[in-house]
């Protein structure tokens, strides 16, 4: 599969659609990593000790003992018990995504954030301007690089779905070009296992009917894989086997709202630790939000399980939302009106109806207390920029210092 990469590079042009993906490599260890040299090359762990906690993410060298994100932290110190255990500190993973969504953002304007530490760009009619997309991935490599010391992986292709592949191919510091009419060549090499998308679950089902490659797997028909896993799975496994887009990450590239989505392999179980990446995701948002100076009205959820089945909610409560603790009690309510129990492929938070303002506007009886906290929180916003590190004591408890 390496001459997809290597003839990528001199690759004249990519004709059509153009995607990149950008995947910061094990971005809350990376950043740890970049502000305390003393743990590059070791076991390290983000995340708090304990049976009703999870691993945030961890650095390569954890990962090399089967630990992986959203992974209890009972079975992740059993697997690695000598890796350095840390807090997360959001905020600074906050700031440092800032830094590098500014710099993917001006490179070209098809721009799509998807989670903290990853974003798409839409290259798609700018061949005169980067007409040789490999070219023009390793430069804006070396400008992340360059401009924070952090290091992302940069998948390019005609789809969002095989960028996103791509982008996972060759890590940490990866760069894979799957030109026109190689997107098969790509789920052939990466196989049925690790194909994005696919699940244990997913895998043990299509085990059980003899499935084990995707070159199997392009021998059914999309109906007969509708009528084998349902609707939804066989829709995606039919497209996902021939390299075409199944519309998982399809969106506008700029809209009005600010949302993070976090995908789990394997698939995670229960409210503890959904609650967990919902108060990471509630101030990653709130953040996004606070520093480009905007207040929104809705917060919104989204769930998505094992099979692909998909369910959203959202809420506009009477009043606007001024803080990240407003984000994070509505989109708990939320989750506990939508979620069924089952294993959990896809987690989102969003926030919509957004329009410009700074400060709290009602002056009510729980004014005062809003204003406080919005203050607050643009404190905090204001010093992790210049570098300090805070945090409300509130959220210690949740792991981070």
């Amino acid at each position: 599969m390496d001459y997809i990469r290597l003839r990528s590079l001199c690759y004249t042009q990519l004709m059509g659609e153009v995607f990149f993906h950008i995947d910061l490599d094990a971005f809350f260890a990376s950043v740890e990593i970049l502000d305390n040299p003393g743990y590059r090359g070791k076991p390290l762990i983000i995340g708090e000790p304990g049976p009703r906690h999870v691993a945030s993410t961890c650095s390569y060298e954890a990962r090399a003992y089967g630990v992986h994100s959203a992974m209890p932290m009972t079975t992740a110190l059993r697997l690695c018990p000598d890796a350095i255990c840390i807090h997360g500190r959001m905020r600074r993973y906050a700031e440092m995504s800032r830094r590098v969504m500014s710099i993917i953002r001006a490179f070209a304007p098809g721009f799509q954030q998807v989670s903290i530490d990853e974003a798409f760009l839409d290259l798609t009619g700018m061949e005169r301007i980067y007409p040789l997309p490999g070219k023009a991935a390793r430069l804006l490599k070396e400008m992340i690089r360059n401009e924070t010391g952090l290091t992302v992986s940069i998948g390019v292709a005609s789809s969002r779905f095989i960028a996103k592949l791509a982008s996972d191919y060759h890590k940490p510091d990866g760069l894979t070009v799957v030109p026109p009419g190689k997107e098969a060549d790509l789920v052939d090499t990466v196989g049925l296992r690790k194909l994005w998308g696919i699940g244990d679950s997913m895998y043990s089902s299509l085990e059980r009917k003899g499935i084990r490659t995707p070159a199997q797997l392009r021998r059914f028909s999309e109906d007969e894989l509708k009528r084998l896993f349902g609707d939804s799975s066989g829709g995606f496994l039919y497209k996902a086997a021939r390299g075409i887009d199944p519309g998982i990450f399809q969106g506008e590239a700029r809209s009005r709202s600010i949302s993070t989505e976090e995908t789990f392999y394997p698939d995670v179980f229960g409210y503890d630790t959904l609650d967990a990446y919902l108060l990471e995701m509630s101030q990653e948002v709130m953040f996004r939000a606070l520093d480009e100076k905007k207040i929104p009205r809705t917060v919104g959820i989204k769930l998505r399980y094992g099979d692909f089945s998909t369910t959203s909610a959202q809420e506009t409560p009477s009043r606007p939302i001024y803080s990240s603790s407003d984000v994070f009690s509505l989109a708990k309510s939320l989750l506990r009106s939508r979620y069924n129990g089952g294993g959990v492929r896809l987690l989102g938070v969003s926030l919509s109806g957004i329009y410009d303002g700074e400060d709290v506007e009602q002056r009510d009886l729980f004014s005062d207390r809003e204003e406080r906290e919005r203050r607050l929180e643009k404190t905090i916003l204001s010093l992790s920029q210049k570098g300090s590190h805070l945090v409300k004591a509130r959220n210690l408890k949740h792991g981070e210092s």
